[in-house]
């Protein structure tokens, strides 16, 4: 009461939203880094870690397959999770897991220890990485979200060419000893700084309507990716046995089932684990059915090189991870490009970095036949270069496509839904590209079995270029 009498009440102003600053930006980019450069960094480790742990190619496959489906599956169910408990929880925690399983491969005796320690990696990773693409479009507005999502789809393009250099110069390099479990040890302290910068950085967001976890869509997405990934990942190395047919069978009928459980609960006013009124989006679905052919024609080539150059060459693995030092530096140095492209040319910035990606991928398919056996960093340099900056100007772009459109509310369930389907794509691609370059080189020698494998992506090339035009003119 006041000496009037007049009852007094405090207006509350409302809460400030949450603000990513640059640190913050920093050390979600350092997340999601980590998990993407640790899917390729094994590529040109993997003979050293089967000479010392006297692993089968198939226990090798497992290694790489492991870490991937566990990552693919869990994805969608990280970014609920974050939207139902806190983004900033889940982050910290999906990175201290991944420290404690990066330990636990780079100390592993043998090889089904490391195969056990790679599965819960990538489901550390899959705790990590959606909070990052969520806390950004949480966190963020206007310009700041568009260069945020640039920086994002640079790191990541960067991540998956850095992790296989990266990898090579750890292999040599022997690190007081540790030779390839340096490739796993390096991430302990990044991610004791990534915990210590997060922890002061980083904002908390959540949805403001916390959707519960839905038990049968996750079962059945589980079921559906395994079904699909682990005879593409684990059966060429095991001799196609009955049961990755079988498994393949399978997938449609899961997929399928999947998608009626979830059309039927959004009818029902439940909570789907991936509701199909996101796929209404047409940035969202147009986006993502092109991201499918682009990922797993990069993912090919990266394990298709690694292993020509290594086996066919015998580059040691740092001639063999150089190799790709062009397309790195050129990706990032023409991803920081992209914001400015895309404010003037919209999305048709997308299609002529699929040409040039083509220009670039055919360069390198003809210094492959023309240099054999002498194919190295010099011959591989204009086309790695070129086709560098090509996906440098795709796949930033068609990130921010995908999300443009999705409401903050779900931006968890968006992002994991977009990484799910990326990391599905890039294990397909290792699968499918690796086993024809594999099995033709066999039969047809390591040159042309390369080159057959490189315009088979330059097919790819040429769909994804195709789809581009599909694209919505403008992002929002």
């Amino acid at each position: 009461m006041t000496e009037t009498g007049t009852l007094t009440t405090t207006v509350r102003a409302p809460a400030a939203p949450p603000d990513l600053g640059g640190l913050g930006l920093f050390t979600v980019l350092l997340g999601a880094a980590l998990p993407l450069i640790d899917f390729f960094i094994v590529n040109v480790a993997l003979p050293t870690i089967g000479q010392d742990l006297h692993a089968s190619e198939a226990v090798l496959e497992l290694v790489v397959a492991g870490y991937g489906v566990a990552y693919a599956v869990l994805l969608v169910l990280g970014g609920r999770l974050g939207d139902l408990f806190g983004r900033r929880r889940l982050f910290l925690g999906g990175m201290a897991a991944f420290g404690l399983t990066s330990l636990a491969c780079g100390l592993a005796p043998t090889a089904w220890t490391l195969v056990a320690a790679r599965v819960a990696q990538g489901a550390a990773s899959a705790a990590m990485l959606p909070q990052v693409l969520a806390t950004i479009q949480s966190a963020t507005s206007g310009p700041r979200r568009a260069k945020a999502m640039g920086l994002y789809g640079a790191t990541a393009g960067l991540s998956m060419v850095a992790g296989q250099i990266l990898g090579g110069l750890l292999v040599a390099a022997d690190i007081a000893g540790t030779g390839w479990r340096s490739v796993f040890l390096v991430n302990v302290p990044v991610v004791v700084l990534g915990l210590v910068l997060a922890r002061r950085a980083v904002p908390e967001t959540r949805s403001q309507r916390p959707e519960p976890i839905d038990a049968p869509g996750t079962i059945l997405l589980a079921v559906a990716l395994l079904a699909l990934l682990a005879p593409l990942t684990e059966g060429r190395a095991s001799g196609w046995p009955l049961w990755t047919w079988v498994s393949l069978a399978l997938f449609p009928l899961a997929a399928a089932a999947f998608y009626l459980v979830e059309r039927r609960a959004d009818r029902r006013g439940r909570t789907p684990l991936v509701p199909p009124s996101l796929f209404e989006l047409t940035s969202l679905r147009r986006g993502l059915i092109m991201i499918v052919p682009f990922s797993i024609g990069f993912s090919g080539f990266m394990f298709v090189i690694a292993v020509a150059l290594q086996r066919g060459e015998g580059l040691g693995p740092v001639p063999a991870g150089l190799a790709l030092a062009p397309m790195a530096v050129v990706f990032f140095a023409t991803s920081l490009c992209g914001p400015r492209l895309i404010a003037r040319h919209g999305t048709r910035v997308v299609t002529a970095g699929g040409l040039i990606q083509a220009v670039g991928l055919g360069l390198i398919t003809l210094a492959a036949w023309r240099s054999w056996p002498d194919l190295g960093v010099v011959e591989l340099l204009p086309g790695a270069a070129v086709a560098g900056a090509g996906q440098a100007l795709q796949l930033p772009v068609l990130i921010r496509i995908i999300l443009s459109e999705v409401p903050p509310a779900r931006a968890g369930v968006g992002s994991g839904v977009m990484a799910t389907t990326q990391q599905a794509a890039l294990a397909v691609g290792v699968a499918t590209l690796g086993t024809l370059f594999l099995s033709l080189a066999s039969s047809h020698g390591m040159r042309d079995a390369l080159v057959t494998t490189l315009l088979v992506q330059l097919a790819g090339v040429a769909l994804t270029t195709a789809l581009s035009l599909r694209l919505p003119r403008t992002i929002h």
